[in-house]
């Protein structure tokens, strides 16, 4: 057996990012506390979702890497003795941006690094504006508490992704997230979206064998430009065990924290029950890179 404690953070944000960085320590703390040895953050944890709108004046949100969020979660991390997988808007050179996640090590230092490889640009979700997409690849992070296949929200629909991180040796995959309902859609399509982003995720976990850790963020933000009504996120932050199993999912509406303890061995009896990987027909799959079969 090899069990960690898993803490996930789900908050409401507001425009006040000093709050909401007072917010997040104290949530940090609290995890830490309650015996939490890993801490996942939801996606842009610092402010709103600036993405609502395309603005030039947002790309001021971002910092750099080693910076000042760096700075404040290294420190939580080495007084806690915590890992802490954050997520943040990285200006990497003038007029270069990421959506970035940060594995902060217990000691306080940066142990690695993802930049999202899949951007939305949809109605309310215009990352393609303010983001690049990543150039790190698919690469887990190596911790003190096992190895992090840390993927952000849009990537979590893809299958490959997923697949890729476990083919390099993650023992668990995270996503930061940011989702939620469009105000205009039936309360029965909402469910539909909210049910799909779960199940899509948990189908993650029973194809690679591994437990999925996914943390949204909840509650109303307005779109500024008033174009939409804005967006509901659906929290609903989940970990799911190896065989998809659901070993804890939060509130669609609430504000939660949770710590739980999740056995990372338990995924070597799963992929000797079944033997996705060995089964695998990877002389056949070199249509995979096409973007389509005509």
């Amino acid at each position: 057996m090899k069990e960690i404690k898993i803490g996930i953070l789900q908050q409401h944000n507001v425009a006040d990012r000093e709050d909401n960085m007072r917010r997040l320590g104290e949530g940090v703390a609290d995890l830490a506390r309650r015996g939490a040895q890993l801490i996942v953050l939801q996606e842009l944890h610092n402010s709103l979702y600036f993405c609502q709108v395309e603005n030039v004046g947002n790309f001021d949100l971002a910092e750099p890497i080693p910076g000042p969020s760096t700075e404040f979660f290294g420190q939580l991390a080495r007084n806690l003795g915590v890992v802490i997988v954050t997520s943040l808007f990285e200006r990497r050179a003038p007029g270069l941006y990421h959506n970035t996640a940060v594995v902060i090590e217990r000691d306080g230092s940066i142990t690695g690094k993802y930049r999202k490889m899949h951007i939305p640009d949809d109605p309310a979700y215009y990352e393609k504006f303010y983001f690049t997409p990543g150039d790190l690849g698919f690469q887990p992070i190596d911790t003190s508490v096992g190895r992090i296949g840390v993927l952000v929200c849009w990537d979590q629909w893809y299958p490959e992704a997923a697949r890729l991180m476990a083919l390099a040796g993650a023992e668990l995959l995270v996503y930061p997230t940011a989702i939620g309902y469009e105000s205009s859609d039936t309360p029965e399509e909402q469910e539909r979206q909210r049910e799909a982003w779960t199940t899509v995720q948990r189908g993650h976990a029973v194809a690679n064998g591994l437990p999925v850790i996914a943390v949204n963020r909840v509650g109303y933000e307005p779109d500024p430009s008033r174009q939409t009504g804005g967006i509901q996120f659906w929290g609903s932050s989940f970990v799911a065990g190896p065989q998809g199993e659901l070993l804890f999912r939060a509130s669609n509406e609430q504000e939660e924290s949770a710590v739980i303890t999740v056995d990372l061995g338990h995924s070597e009896l799963v992929r000797r029950w079944w033997p996705f990987f060995r089964d695998r027909r990877i002389d056949q799959y070199g249509d995979i890179t096409k973007r389509f079969r005509d």
